[in-house]
C-alpha cells in the first residue's frame, strides 16, 4: 500500500495546507500535493478535485492570487499526464497493469492563469464559462469524455494542436480574443461552434440549476449583451437556425488538416480575420458559411445522411473521389472567394462589389451573396468605437458603411430612377450578434430578420421600413439587441401579425426612440 493511500492523514494535511496557506506557503503547499499524489493513481482523482475547488474560487478569495493559479495549474498538469499516472511498479516485473481510468476535471466559471495541459488525459472536462488568462494550451491533450468550453473566454493565445477529442466538444458562445490553434485537431463526435445557447428538453433536471451558471461577464469592445450567456432554448422545439450566436475569433484561427469525423457545426460563429480550414476532413453535416473561411484542399465524405451542409459562398464539393469530395473555388463566384478576409479595405471594398454584381445578375444567388455579407457584418470590430479612431479604423468603419447601404439599396423596391439596381424581393437578413454603424433600412422591404443581440451605433433608421417577421431578442430580456444612438421605427412593420412595440420587448436604448404605430400589422 503507497502512502497517503495508507495513511489518509497525510493527504488530508496536504489538502489543508493548500486551502489555509497564502502567498509563497500557499505556492509551495501545492508542490508538496503534487509531490505526495505522484505515482499514486489512487490519490489522482481526489487531489485533482481539491486542486479545481481552489482554481473555481473567485478572484481574490482566499489568497488565490495569479501565482497560485499558475501553480495549480502546473501541478493539475503533473497528475493530468500519462507518464504521472502510471501506477507504482508491482512486485512481479513482467506485470504489465492496466493504466489508470482517465480522470474527470471540473473548472466551470474557473480563472486560469497560463494552463499548460498539453498532453494531459482527461475524462469528462467541464470548463464552461471559464476564463483562460495569458497562453493556454491543450495541444497533444486526449478527451475521453464530453469536453465543455461553452462560454469560455480566452484572453491570450489557446492552442489545441493536436488535440483528440473522443466525445462532444462544445465551444458555443467561447470568445477567442486572440490567435486559436486547432491544426491538427481530430472530432470524432460533435464539434459544437455554433450558436450558444444550451439546448434542454423538457423533462431535463439541468432546469433546476440554471440560475447558478456564472457566465463571465460580456465585456466585449462595442457590445453591450449581460444576459445572452445564460440563454436556454426548449430542445422540443428548436431547430438547427434557431436562437443566438456562436463562437467568437477576433484573432486569426487555424483549423488546417482538422479532422471532423462527426458534425462540424459553425453556423452563427464569427471570425474577425482568416480561419484557415486548410486540407482539413468532413464527414457529417457541415455549417460553415463564413466568407474568410480557406478550405483550400479539404475534403469532405458526403456522408451527412441527409443532414444539413452549407458550405461558404464560392466553395463548393467536387465529384468523389478515393478520399472524397475535394473543396475547390466555384468558377462563377472565383472573383470574390477570399476577397473579404484581405487586410487591405480596398480588396475587401471590391469584393463587396464583385459580391453585388453577382447578386444583380443572377437572382438565384442573391439569398447567398446576402448571408455572405451579413456575415461580413457579423466579423466583430477590434476596437472601440468610443476611442479616438486611426485612419485604418475610420476605413475600417467606413467599409462597413459601405456594405450596409449596398444592401439597403438592394432592398428597397425599385423606382423608376434609371441605373438603380434591382429589388432583391424576399430576402432574409441574418444579423444576430452584429456590430452595425449608421444603419438605415427605411423603406427596405425584407423577408425575415435577425437582430438577436445585435449593436446598433450611431443614427440607425427603420422608417418605413416592412418585414414578414423580425427578431430582436431571444425571448424576455434574453440575446436582447442594443441602440446606442437614436432610431427611427415611424411607420414600420416588422411583423405581419405583431405591432412593433411588441417585438422589440425589452431591448435597450441608450438615446431616442421613435415608435409610431399609425401602420398596424393586419388582424
Amino acid at each position: 500500500m503507497t502512502v497517503g493511500e495508507s495513511d489518509p492523514v497525510a493527504f488530508q494535511a496536504a489538502v489543508r495546507a493548500v486551502t489555509q496557506e497564502t502567498g509563497a506557503g500557499r505556492t509551495a503547499a501545492l508542490r508538496g500535493l503534487g509531490e505526495l499524489v505522484a505515482g499514486r493513481p489512487g490519490l489522482r482523482s481526489r487531489a485533482v478535485a481539491a486542486l479545481a475547488d481552489g482554481l473555481r474560487a473567485p478572484v481574490g478569495a482566499d489568497g488565490w492570487d495569479a501565482d497560485a493559479r499558475r501553480e495549480a495549474g502546473r501541478v493539475l498538469a503533473a497528475l493530468l499526464r500519462p507518464a504521472a499516472q502510471a501506477p507504482a511498479r508491482s512486485v512481479d516485473p513482467d506485470a504489465d497493469p492496466e493504466p489508470p481510468p482517465a480522470v474527470d476535471l471540473d473548472l466551470r466559471a474557473a480563472t486560469l492563469v497560463d494552463l499548460d495541459l498539453a498532453g494531459a488525459v482527461l475524462g469528462a472536462a467541464r470548463f464552461a464559462d471559464a476564463r483562460f488568462l495569458g497562453a493556454t494550451s491543450f495541444a497533444d491533450a486526449r478527451f475521453t469524455g464530453v469536453a465543455d468550453f461553452a462560454r469560455t473566454v480566452w484572453h491570450g493565445p489557446a492552442r489545441f494542436s493536436r488535440a483528440g477529442f473522443l466525445d462532444h466538444a462544445a465551444f458555443g458562445r467561447a470568445r477567442f480574443r486572440a490567435d486559436a490553434d486547432f491544426t491538427g485537431v481530430r472530432f470524432a463526435a460533435f464539434a459544437w461552434f455554433g450558436r450558444g445557447e444550451d439546448e434542454l428538453w423538457e423533462d431535463d433536471p439541468a432546469w433546476e440549476t440554471i440560475e447558478e451558471t456564472s457566465p463571465a461577464p460580456w465585456d466585449e469592445p462595442n457590445e453591450d449583451d449581460p444576459h445572452w450567456p445564460v440563454a436556454v432554448l426548449m430542445g422540443d422545439y428548436q431547430e438547427w437556425s434557431e436562437g443566438g450566436d456562436g463562437a467568437r475569433f477576433v484573432g486569426p484561427v487555424s483549423f488546417r488538416q482538422a479532422r471532423f469525423a462527426g458534425p462540424a457545426w459553425f453556423f452563427k460563429a464569427r471570425f474577425a480575420s482568416a480561419a484557415s480550414f486548410r486540407q482539413a476532413r468532413f464527414a457529417g453535416p457541415v455549417h460553415l458559411d463564413q466568407p474568410t473561411v480557406d478550405l483550400a484542399g479539404a475534403t469532405w465524405a458526403d456522408t451527412a445522411d441527409d443532414g444539413p451542409v452549407c458550405w461558404p459562398l464560392g466553395w463548393t464539393p467536387a465529384p468523389a473521389g478515393p478520399d472524397g469530395a475535394q473543396l475547390v473555388p466555384d468558377d462563377s463566384v472565383r472573383p470574390y472567394a477570399g476577397q473579404l478576409a484581405d487586410a487591405d479595405p480596398d480588396v475587401r471594398r471590391a469584393g463587396l462589389a464583385v459580391l453585388v454584381d453577382l447578386g444583380d445578375a443572377r437572382p438565384e444567388l442573391r439569398q447567398r451573396v446576402v448571408d455572405t455579407v451579413c456575415g461580413y457584418l457579423r466579423m466583430p470590430l477590434p476596437f472601440d468605437l468610443a476611442d479616438a479612431r486611426t485612419d485604418g479604423q475610420a476605413a475600417e468603419l467606413e467599409l462597413r458603411r459601405t456594405a450596409q447601404r449596398l444592401l439597403a439599396a438592394r432592398l428597397r423596391p425599385s423606382t423608376d430612377a434609371p441605373g438603380g439596381p434591382p429589388h432583391w424581393s424576399g430576402t432574409d437578413l441574418m444579423l444576430c450578434g452584429a456590430t452595425l454603424v449608421d444603419l438605415d433600412l427605411g423603406g427596405c422591404h425584407i423577408g425575415h430578420a435577425d437582430f438577436t443581440g445585435v449593436q446598433f451605433h450611431g443614427d440607425t433608421g427603420f422608417a418605413g421600413s416592412v418585414f414578414a417577421g423580425a427578431a430582436f431578442r431571444l425571448g424576455g430580456g434574453d440575446g436582447r439587441a442594443s441602440f446606442h444612438g437614436p432610431v427611427s421605427f415611424a411607420g414600420a412593420r416588422l411583423d405581419r401579425r405583431r405591432g412593433v412595440r411588441e417585438v422589440l420587448g425589452e431591448v435597450a436604448g441608450h438615446a431616442g426612440v421613435v415608435l409610431d404605430e399609425a401602420v398596424s400589422p393586419p388582424g
